[in-house]
């Protein structure tokens, strides 16, 4: 949702806060040593929000999550994530 100036809006999660990943995410290419359509994480998975960024194009929130047991950091958009 972008506000009624055109800015992006501030992140519905924090650095730090603990997530639990809404649905199966796939490589869709943004790992080059790792096959396009590889689980990356796997719907229930937990992890930490390590960063938030915005994509420019759409003006959301992107939160960069490292999930447990996983040695990915996944870009997540919020409807992908619930808090824990």
């Amino acid at each position: 949702m972008i506000d009624p100036d055109g800015g992006a809006r501030p992140p519905k999660y924090q650095w730090g806060q603990r997530v639990q990943v809404v649905e199966d995410l796939f490589n869709d290419g943004s790992y080059p040593d790792q096959p396009v359509d590889a689980l990356l994480a796997k719907s229930g998975e937990m992890g930490e929000i390590v960063n938030i960024g915005t994509i420019e194009e759409t003006k959301k929130p992107l939160y960069l999550v490292e999930f447990e047991g996983s040695r990915f950091v996944v870009g997540c958009l919020e409807e992908e994530l619930l808090p824990v």
